[in-house]
């Protein structure tokens, strides 16, 4: 069996003693990885990318350029993360008062995708398959296969695991148009949620 290549770090990117990073992963320009930071496996850091020492990415993660990661923030397998899309990780900051005790955590779902300039305020998890629009501020948490948008965020629709919008169909089984992977619809009103039809 084919060994997996090592990791690749661009000659202008910063690698913390340390720090963990899987096969195949690639570190472009000007990144600053801390030590004790967990970066899996094909993992691509964009430019300019920065990962503080607590986080902790899954396999497959693709982060775009210009994307800082603080303590706190958690990505599960395959998630993508546009261009200079925010996370926080103090709710009420200020200059003067270290709140290094009062980080908030959150946690990104396998497969979620987080659009360009999104800013996600601590505290709020993202499920697994969501879709956050560019732009949006995500101020409570994302439902799996959820799609939110806006100022603040809101639901939006639900999404396939394909990244396709899923269209609203009678009754309770939404089939996606381009892969047709079939879900249920539960629940009702803000409790309501979708799964995957299990073929």
């Amino acid at each position: 069996m084919k060994k997996p290549a090592p990791a690749w770090i661009h000659p202008t990117a910063i690698v913390d003693d340390g720090a963990q990073l899987g096969p195949g992963t690639k570190v472009w320009h000007f990144c600053h990885v801390m030590g004790g930071a967990r970066v899996g496996a094909r993992v691509s850091l964009g430019q300019n990318v920065y990962v503080a020492a607590t986080v902790v990415l899954g396999d497959g993660c693709k982060i775009q350029n210009n994307v800082s990661l603080y303590d706190g923030v958690t990505l599960a397998a395959d998630v993508f993360v546009g261009p200079s899309a925010v996370f926080t990780n103090v709710v009420n900051p200020r200059a003067f008062v270290i709140r290094r005790d009062e980080y908030k955590t959150t946690a990104i779902g396998q497969g979620a995708s987080i659009g360009a300039n999104a800013t996600i305020v601590c505290g709020h998890d993202i499920g697994q398959y969501a879709f956050v629009a560019a732009g949006a501020v995500v101020t409570r948490t994302v439902a799996a296969y959820a799609l939110v948008g806006g100022v603040p965020a809101r639901f939006m629709g639900w999404m396939c695991r394909c990244g396709v919008r899923l269209t609203q169909a009678k009754g309770p089984v939404l089939t996606c148009n381009t892969c047709e992977s079939r879900y249920t619809l539960q629940g009702r009103g803000s409790k309501q949620s979708i799964a995957p039809v299990e073929e």
